[in-house]
This record gives C-alpha cells, sequence and structure tokens, in this order.
C-alpha cells in the first residue's frame, strides 16, 4: 500500500486553524506521512500526539525551499499551505516559489480549509493507483529528471 505523503505549512496568523483542521482530521491524517515547517511542525505533532511528522526549518529559515525541494524529487503528494493573505510576509519570494514548483509538477494545492477539505476527502487520497501525471520536462532539460522515473 502507497502511503501518501502530506507538506503542511500556516503562516503565524493561519497556524491554530491549520491546527484545527489537521486535528479534526486526525483519522485521516493517522494513514498518511507528514511534512511540516518549524513551529507549525511542532505544534501538528503534539496535536496529533505522533512523533513521526517530519518537522524542517522555519519557512523563513528555508523550510519552504526544503518542501519544495521534496516536490521535485517526486517525495510530496499534497501541500496544504494555509496563508495569510492579510499579512505581509517577508520571505515572499520563497513562498510564490514553493507555489510556483508545486504548480510545475502538476501537486496539489490547497491554501485553505476548504480547499484542504475537498482534496483530503478525495477518492484520490485512498486510491493507491491514481498518481498526479508528472510533467515532462526531458524537452526542455534535454535529460529526464529522478521524478520523470515515478
Amino acid at each position: 500500500m502507497a502511503i501518501k505523503t502530506v507538506a503542511l505549512v500556516a503562516h503565524d496568523n493561519k497556524k491554530q486553524e491549520l491546527v484545527e483542521w489537521v486535528g479534526a482530521n486526525k483519522t485521516r491524517f493517522a494513514q498518511l506521512k507528514l511534512y511540516a515547517t518549524g513551529t507549525t511542525g511542532r505544534l501538528l505533532s503534539e496535536r496529533l500526539e505522533r512523533d513521526d511528522v517530519t518537522i524542517l526549518l522555519s519557512g523563513p529559515l528555508g523550510g519552504d525551499q526544503q518542501i519544495g525541494a521534496k516536490i521535485a524529487e517526486g517525495e510530496i503528494d499534497l501541500l496544504v499551505f494555509f496563508w495569510d493573505p492579510l499579512e505581509p510576509q517577508p520571505h515572499d519570494p520563497d513562498i510564490k516559489a514553493l507555489l510556483r514548483i508545486a504548480a510545475l509538477w502538476n501537486i496539489p494545492f490547497a491554501s485553505n480549509r476548504a480547499t484542504a477539505e475537498f482534496i483530503l476527502t478525495s477518492a484520490y487520497m485512498t486510491d493507491d493507483q491514481h498518481r498526479p501525471q508528472k510533467p515532462d520536462f526531458s524537452y526542455y532539460t534535454g535529460r529526464s529528471t529522478p521524478a520523470d522515473q515515478n
């Protein structure tokens, strides 16, 4: 059985909302491998009572880029990023880069609770056979990438 991997990120003003949403879906998340940035990861680990949440760096310190790298390497199946549209972020270029890489590699991305609910409850989340189609960049790079092999 293939285990889906979810990356979870939240801006400061959205951390509590993300933690509450994940807690309300604890049973569904029990079946998933989780990555999260900094404080969000610590809060989720405590809420879920799980010590297997992979906690990366804080977003502004490179955590967003770490998740982007995992997406490019084919390790992430879903990105849930509760971002705060009302608060300017000093690391906005990193955020845009993360969203760009998710779009580039055809990774489902939820930016709010409603979208996250739709994706989490999708039949594709429990379908072992379904994998989003990965783009073929060989025409661009002249060679295959590790993600091309998935």
